[in-house]
């Protein structure tokens, strides 16, 4: 399905942070500011034509809070999944009560999934290149 967007719906990402979830909020409070090992996070942000409700672009993860609206609209969501990581985007989910319960654990998984990315790809070893 073709999406139509605007490549930078400023007003549209101002409205969906002013209307936050408490979960939402909560878990910004603990990302914004490079709080969580300084790592940039960004609210709200367009990625085509979705808005992520978290995304650390040089990283490139989105990561999602879902609501309850998310139970019944499943496809979208794959859908949207599929396209954000189609970008080059690594994107996690986690519920509202996964926030408002586990706020450390989310921060940890969210802390692992970085970490993970970060890792430096190893070089190859000269001696297995031949070269000496």
């Amino acid at each position: 399905m073709e999406r139509a967007f605007n490549s930078r719906d400023t007003r549209r990402a101002r409205d969906l942070r002013k209307q936050g979830a408490p979960a939402e909020i909560k878990l910004w409070q603990r990302l914004s500011k490079r709080q969580l090992d300084g790592f940039k996070f960004s609210r709200q942000m367009p990625i085509g034509p979705y808005f992520a409700d978290f995304v650390c672009r040089s990283a490139r993860l989105v990561v999602e809070i879902d609501g309850p609206s998310h139970d019944v609209q499943v496809e979208y969501d794959c859908d949207r999944t599929e396209w954000i990581e189609a970008q080059g985007y690594r994107l996690i989910r986690f519920t509202n009560g996964d926030v408002m319960q586990n706020l450390e654990g989310v921060l940890v998984m969210i802390g692992q999934v970085l970490a993970e990315m970060s890792l430096p790809t190893p070089s190859p070893s000269r001696l297995r290149e031949g070269n000496r």
